[in-house]
């Protein structure tokens, strides 16, 4: 089969020929229809985020058609339309029995630490598929398996509440679902934060009160608009100092921060003037839960979450384009999702 795989740090992904995955006993084959390239893959192929073993086919927004099913697998059958939670663990561990499997003693991210999406089929355990109803198509499933549910469980992290302001950094694919989210979830005024106008007019579409940060200082306008108080919770999905600092500084007091893009740098916190005097809290985002999977499909069922303007385009699985994309992203240049469909 076609793999789109990262062969060296630093360097163009390569496309290649493998073998189709084995499927082991408690395993599923999937015939992928749709993967989505996220920021963080732009990241690994940067070597901020470590990957291993190289080379590695990369892609965890993944969605697709089962192909083949282990012989004690159940409740899945071939041409069953199916999702995959990225994490895949153990069940047994102490993290997987408290329900944060993702700090599974022994778990593997798809596209990071085994192979992932980027290719015609995929290979996991059957504990990691979700079945997929026939009203969410391919690529929205895709998405929604990394964007939408790292944003879920970052609102789920900082305990949004009924009546509750939200300050979104970064209207970009987690952002857009953050918004609708943090909607649903109750939140009474959402505010989106970005640089690039066409991410802020989509974001508002959405119901997002928007501010382009390129025209305002955001931390003086989110507390204009708040009448001086500070927002209650605010999410940082971008992963840049400017923003992780901004976020700080908009809270009010009991509000929340919730760090969810990736970065190497360290920032500066003032302990009592930005933590202690507000009883504010800074919260670690780390991927998302299985559990909270199911509901986020019902999300996307009922329309409650909106992920068709979300995606720009689609893409054939080329090492070319992809590589592009993640130019494009390094760059901060990009506006919309882009799914490959191999």
């Amino acid at each position: 089969m076609k793999a789109v795989r990262l062969v060296k740090i630093g360097q163009p992904l390569e496309l290649h020929d493998i073998p189709v995955p084995e499927v082991g006993t408690q395993d599923v084959l999937v015939k992928v229809k749709a993967a989505g390239i996220c920021h963080s893959d732009a990241h690994y192929r940067a070597g901020v985020s470590p990957v291993r073993p190289l080379p590695m086919t990369l892609g965890h927004e993944v969605a697709g058609v089962v192909e083949e099913v282990g012989e004690t697998v159940a409740g899945l059958q071939p041409g069953d339309r199916v999702c995959l939670h990225y994490m895949v663990t153990c069940g047994n561990c102490e993290y997987c029995h408290m329900g944060s499997e993702q700090f599974c003693t022994s778990g593997s991210m798809i596209g990071k630490y085994r192979p992932g999406g980027y290719a015609e089929y995929i290979g996991l355990p059957a504990r990691s598929v979700f079945k997929l109803p026939e009203e969410i198509p391919f690529e929205q499933a895709a998405i929604m398996m990394c964007s939408s549910s790292t944003s879920f469980h970052a609102l789920q992290k900082a305990r949004v509440k009924a009546g509750e302001t939200v300050a979104v950094f970064g209207v970009g694919g987690l952002g857009m679902s953050a918004v609708q989210l943090a909607y649903a979830m109750g939140a009474l005024q959402v505010f989106g934060v970005d640089l690039n106008s066409d991410k802020l007019a989509l974001a508002e579409e959405y119901g997002a009160i928007t501010i382009n940060a390129s025209q305002v200082d955001a931390v003086e306008e989110l507390k204009r608009l708040t009448h001086g108080k500070g927002v209650d919770v605010a999410l940082e999905l971008i992963g840049l100092p400017v923003t992780m600092r901004q976020a700080i500084e908009c809270i009010g007091v009991f509000g929340r921060i919730a760090l969810v893009g990736l970065n190497e740098k360290t920032i500066e916190i003032n302990p009592y003037a930005e933590l202690l005097s507000k009883e504010a809290k800074i919260i670690g985002v780390s991927d998302h839960l299985a559990r909270e999977i199911p509901t986020l499909i019902e999300f996307v069922r009922s329309g409650k979450l909106d992920l068709s303007r979300v995606i720009s385009h689609t893409i054939p699985l080329n090492a070319n384009l992809i590589n592009d994309t993640f130019d494009q992203l390094d760059a901060y240049s990009h506006t919309g999702r882009v799914v490959i469909t191999p």
